[in-house]
């Protein structure tokens, strides 16, 4: 496997920040090179997931890597603080070692975009897993930047399923759907792991129990531990896994697709994005037409081996708790 050179844009979140550790694990193993992390409001507010990037990279060995500031927007929405604690880290940021990146000196992430991009055209691959405001405002800051990307992976959208802010939307689709607009008009080949198969993916406490037992001392393990813990708690009161004690690692199924391709399958479609709805702001419609179909703008994942998955997922991330 060569190594993939990758941005990756975040609001964490609790599945924001398991897909971190584990994006580290794969570094760590010489498959990946973090070439930036970019931070966006979300999950919480951008100062938060800026201060919370930096505890995690600090945490898994990667504080050298670079962080952006979200960049702000005047379409966004309520946050998620509710599902993922105040500090978007299951209230546990005050365990991990302070943040050593600056918010006030930090470049902002769309900044971060442009730069990396035309620097290494064609080389870094984006993986987008928070609102897509960072992305959209490099787009229209430089018309044609996306394109320069090697490809671009996000998590976002229900097709098939119901949302889970809404009846019909997904969060990071719903929290900015302008700016998924325009990501989607920037190519079309982006990469679309929705919730209609990341409501497949439920992280356990015994999957976090194999983790942890690789090494108790270890202060990531002992981390992930009692972030499961909190989110597991927070899903089973939202009702997010029907009953089943666990939370969904949704952000992790872009890193599934990325480094264990063999355990997804994939559609070619034509998507949109509701804007504008009153009632359906952020909802994903999907073009099945056999007549008359417009031209595909994106893939979409449409199954999802679970078991695969997890056993991946856990074996990389007992390598960076070692």
């Amino acid at each position: 496997m060569s190594t993939q050179k990758i941005i990756l844009d975040t609001d964490p979140g609790g599945d924001d920040i398991f897909a971190l550790f584990w994006l580290q694990s794969l570094v760590k193993r010489g498959f990946a090179e973090l070439i930036a992390v970019t931070t966006a409001a979300g999950n919480v507010s951008s100062r938060q997931t800026f201060s919370s990037a930096s505890q995690i990279l600090s945490l898994g060995g990667l504080p050298d890597v670079e962080v952006g500031r979200g960049v702000e927007t005047s379409d966004a929405s309520e946050d998620a603080a509710h599902i993922h604690g105040n500090d978007g880290m299951g209230n546990l940021s005050t365990l991990l070692p302070s943040p050593i990146h600056s918010y006030e000196s930090a470049r902002y992430s769309d900044e971060i975009l442009i730069d990396r991009l035309n620097a290494m055209p064609g080389e870094i691959t984006i993986i987008a897993i928070a609102p897509l405001t960072n992305l959209a405002a490099a787009e229209i800051k430089q018309p044609g930047i996306l394109q320069k990307a090697k490809e671009i992976i996000v998590m976002g959208g229900a097709f098939r399923c119901p949302g889970n802010i809404t009846s019909h939307a997904e969060f990071n689709f719903w929290f900015n759907p302008g700016s998924v607009e325009t990501v989607l008009n920037s190519r079309n080949d982006i990469v679309i792991t929705s919730l209609d198969i990341t409501r497949h993916l439920i992280f356990t406490k015994e999957m976090a129990l194999q983790i942890y037992q690789t090494n108790p001392e270890s202060q990531i393990a002992q981390f992930l531990m009692k972030l499961c813990e909190f989110m597991i708690g927070t899903a089973l009161q939202y009702r997010e896994t029907q009953g089943t004690a666990g939370f969904l690692v949704h952000d992790a199924a872009t890193l599934g697709y990325l480094f264990y391709p063999e355990t997804m399958l994939w559609q070619r479609s034509h998507i949109q994005v509701e804007t504008q709805g009153k009632w359906t702001r952020g909802q994903t419609l999907i073009d099945d037409r056999l007549t008359t179909k417009p031209s595909a703008n994106a893939w979409i994942a449409t199954q999802v081996d679970a078991t695969q998955f997890f056993t991946n997922f856990i074996e990389d991330l007992k390598v960076l708790v070692r």
